[in-house]
């Protein structure tokens, strides 16, 4: 049967398809229809009437929004008896209205007042209310102002918060006929449920929910920059809102990974950083007998630089030397910096913050599949699934966004299964929770293919043709009967085996993993398990499927991609294949150090030994962000001369011999790699003050005193140099970039679209390699005198070291402050309340931290944030390191907790 249907629409006869709204087809077709309340596949009640049309042989006007076409239907759009409807329900709204045009916020760009023009409607409004119910505005939030009086109770807020965010916070409620929205941004808005997105005020077509920052401007005169987001990987797209060189606001775009979304980092963390008092503006060198930085020259500091460090080659040899890339910052300057040190340093010791969140991903997906990599797209595993299965990932928290599109797909059918040590907050959606034990994963994974392979739900085919090592891991997994794991993993087989059975037999259901799989002592293997759990069951190089890491940081994917590894040139081409090195060597007119390099986490006991001597850090905070600090500290002191660019002091720095001040993602040109391997454009907004330099001039600079003649280029020529050398990456350009294109590596060529999934009917290493990974404990486990085990993770309202969100007054206020949690029985054990300051010892350190009582954690077991400066959870955490990646354990140390005595 066909789907087309033929109708007539204001006398023209159309064809569309069977299942379409009236609006959809009239749009289709060039046929304006005003609208208000109405946003696709947001809000499409119906509530507001605009969109009435006439159709024949109805009586009454229908709502173009939600009523379906049929088949010879006829519609009239713009008749009068239609005009005048619309002229009344718009005088209708406006009676309720308290129009103050000039001072609202969102003059020009106030739907509401455009059809008020659009429909000419008199000065005098016959239907003007008297002695209506007025509500008072909330306005306490820090972001986000309700004003009732603007409000037409169109809904559009409700739909977004609860459809599309799927958090719910906001409701319609009635005082007598007046509708208004129940909106959390009163005085208790700390202790609601509000995640402060904003997203409800993008969808408000009017100035009744504003974000704070748009008292400062009106929309029609700023400028806007489309960009991407600095913080986590997701790659939202936004427009930062530029005047007199300032950047006021951020508008969310409609980009293919958010769909138009935000959270709250995005829209409110994203922009004040930037033109912060605080920010670093000129070259620091320090005075070696007051201990004290002193401003420089640009010449000053970098002919010190060049000096101190060829000292050190000369003396020591180049692979004293070493460099981390920042993963924060564009391809071009990651690209640049590991030129840098390959080429002026001579030495292959560069590395990335990968080394301590996703190595583990980058090498057990290449080890198994060929690719370290992302193997579908977001919307892919997102939209139209059977099965989402979450391990170690709080995405609502880590990644928001596309936590954001997993509570649509549960909301609309899909299942959900957790395997966390947490209860998060999509634990309450999930159909099972697994609260494994921490460090317990590849246990847990083997447990569920012992239970695919007994019960015959194996995808043999894909396993004959598509992989290798069946028998050896058959054999492995034998031993991991439900019983068994379940009394390793502190979980119910029976759930086990529900587990086991709805993600085998789901036709699409992808794995999606973060930092809980990656962080550990067995990381890598942990990611090799869930990658033998796809691949058994055949559900890799399709659709809705894959194995799905979900990166941490905004291009930590790209500074990857880039070579910033001490084993991989751009493109994971390695070190040790004479032919890639030959090739770099005649494209670079150098030598190249034939010797894999140090892994980050192996640089710093390298320091202590004095084995390596010089370290250039672009745009990374270990002191805070690495394990043990203590030892961190130690190896930074113990080199002979340490360099850092950067944007602000940081813990870090304050080591450095020589400060580099770099610039910010909205002052530069360049590309971000999201997670899901898409590459897009960053572009400049504002230039400051000072004389910052972008940073791949300051490497370019480098390389020329330090003897390797770099030619300056600019971002997209680097970008061109990146893809002349990088297979990956031939077909990408900013030019394409630029013309909207939106282009996901491995793209060969320059007509080539780029590749959505990978893994489509070969992996790339030919057969998938099903890795026999045995489960080992943890390398530090509770005793008598440590008897807790801690895990650290991220929160919602900060980033890593807070450098970019800790400059924000109202994610501050939000959540400003270290807490560790504490199961409910654990504290009163010890006698601890909720809320009271308590002592935190592991065997390298002490400090202070709050204590929330819950039972989101088991007993025995903590979790605390590792963002803040009053209680670094890092001083306590392990530099136990995994054996392939050498990836640290921060997901399980050892710790003493003790009530603090009066």
């Amino acid at each position: 049967m066909s789907d087309e249907v033929r109708l007539t629409i204001d006398g023209s006869e159309v064809l569309a398809r069977q299942g379409q709204t009236v609006l959809e087809v009239a749009r289709e077709n060039g046929i304006y229809i005003p609208t208000l309340c109405h946003l696709k596949n947001v809000n499409e009640i119906g509530a507001c009437r605009m969109c009435v049309v006439e159709v024949e042989g109805v009586s009454s006007l229908v709502p173009s929004c939600n009523t379906r076409i049929w088949d010879g239907m006829v519609i009239s759009t713009h008749t009068d008896k239609v005009h005048l409807a619309r002229q009344l329900v718009l005088q209708l709204m406006l009676a309720n209205h308290d129009v103050r045009c000039l001072s609202c916020a969102k003059t020009g760009d106030c739907e509401l007042q455009k059809l008020a023009n659009e429909f000419e409607l008199p000065l005098e409004n016959p239907y003007k209310a008297h002695g209506e119910v007025r509500l008072p505005n909330r306005v306490d939030n820090p972001f986000l102002s309700y004003y009732p009086d603007l409000c037409i109770g169109c809904q559009r807020c409700v739909s977004m918060c609860s459809r599309i965010v799927g958090n719910g916070v906001l409701n319609a409620s009635k005082i007598g006929t007046k509708t208004f929205i129940e909106a959390p941004f009163g005085k208790d808005w700390k202790e609601t449920s509000c995640e402060l997105c904003g997203n409800c005020a993008s969808a408000c077509p009017t100035g009744a929910l504003v974000t704070k920052n748009m008292r400062k401007y009106q929309t029609s005169k700023v400028n806007k920059v489309l960009t991407t987001c600095p913080h986590c990987a997701t790659g939202c797209q936004f427009y930062l809102l530029v005047k007199d060189n300032t950047i006021l606001d951020v508008m969310p775009a409609n980009g293919p990974s958010n769909k138009g979304l935000l959270c709250v980092k995005g829209r409110f963390g994203s922009f004040n950083f930037v033109n912060s008092p605080d920010r670093l503006r000129y070259p620091l060198i320090k005075n070696r007998a007051t201990g004290e930085f002193e401003r420089a020259t640009w010449d000053e500091a970098l002919d010190l630089v060049a000096r101190k460090f060829l000292e050190i080659k000369n003396r020591y040899g180049p692979d004293a030397l070493a460099g981390f890339a920042c993963s924060r910052s564009p391809n071009e300057d990651c690209y640049m910096l590991q030129k840098m040190v390959r080429c002026a340093f001579g030495t292959n010791n560069v590395d990335n913050c990968a080394r301590v969140c996703h190595s583990a991903t980058v090498a057990g997906l290449a080890m198994t599949l060929g690719s370290g990599a992302m193997t579908n797209p977001i919307a892919d595993i997102t939209e139209d699934v059977d099965l989402i299965l979450l391990v170690g990932s709080n995405p609502e928290e880590a990644h928001p966004v596309i936590g954001m599109q997993i509570r649509q797909a549960v909301r609309k059918g899909a299942h959900l299964i957790v395997a966390d040590p947490r209860k998060i907050g999509l634990s309450r959606m999930a159909d099972i929770h697994l609260m494994l034990k921490p460090g317990t994963n590849v246990a847990f994974v083997n447990g569920m293919i012992n239970i695919i392979i007994s019960e015959g739900l194996a995808d043999m085919e894909f396993i004959r043709t598509r992989t290798e090592g069946y028998e050896e891991l058959c054999e492995i997994v034998r031993d991991y009967t439900p019983e068994k794991v379940a009394e390793i993993c502190h979980i119910d087989p029976d759930h086990l085996r529900e587990a086991a059975r709805m993600y085998a037999t789901a036709a699409k259901a992808p794995i999606i993993y973060c930092l809980g799989v990656t962080e550990h002592s067995t990381g890598t293997e942990g990611v090799m398990s869930l990658s033998n759990l796809a691949m058994i069951t055949g559900k890799l190089g399709k659709s809705g499927c894959g194995v799905n890491p979900l990166r941490g940081q905004n291009n930590v994917q790209g500074a990857c991609d880039m070579g910033a590894l001490p084993g991989d040139l751009p493109g994971y081409q390695k070190i040790t294949r004479e032919d890639v090195i030959e090739k770099f060597e005649k494209a670079w007119n150098v030598r190249l150090n034939r010797k894999p390099g140090l892994h980050a986490t192996d640089v710093f006991p390298a320091a202590i030994r004095k084995e390596v001597r010089g370290l250039f850090i672009f745009g990374e905070d270990p002191v805070v962000t690495d394990p043990d600090q203590g030892h961190v500290i130690k190896a930074l002191e113990s080199l002979d001369f340490l360099v850092m660019s950067e944007i602000f002091m940081t813990r870090t720095t304050q080591y450095a011999d020589v400060i580099l001040p770099g610039i910010s993602y909205a002052e530069k040109e360049g590309t971000f790699s999201n997670t899901e391997r898409r590459v897009q454009r960053v572009r400049k907004a504002v230039t400051l003050e000072g004389e910052m330099r972008p940073d791949t001039e300051i490497f370019i600079d480098l390389m020329n005193r330090m003897g390797y003649p770099q030619p300056h280029l600019r971002p997209d020529e680097i970008m061109d140099e990146i893809a002349s050398l990088t297979p990956s990456f031939a077909g990408i350009s900013h030019r394409r970039l630029d013309a909207g294109e939106s282009i996901q590596w491995p793209c060969p060529s320059k007509d080539h679209p780029g590749t959505p999934i990978l893994h489509v009917g070969k992996f790339t290493r030919g057969l998938g390699w099903l890795y026999p990974a045995r489960y080992c404990e943890s390398q530090e486990l509770p005793d008598s005198d440590y008897p807790f085990i801690l895990m650290t993770g991220r929160i919602l309202y900060h980033y890593n070291t807070m450098a970019m969100t800790g400059r924000t007054r109202g994610l501050v206020e939000k959540e400003g402050h270290s807490f560790i949690e504490i199961n409910t029985e654990d504290a009163a054990r010890l006698g601890i309340s909720h809320l009271e300051q308590v002592r935190l010892t592991s065997r390298r350190g002490t400090i202070e931290s709050q204590a929330r009582v819950s039972d989101k954690v088991s007993p025995g077991e903590t979790w605390m944030p590792f963002h803040f400066a009053d209680g670094f959870a890092n001083i306590l955490t392990n530099a136990a390191l995994d054996k392939y990646a050498r990836i640290p354990e921060y997901k399980v140390c050892a710790i003493r907790i003790e009530k603090i005595q009066p």
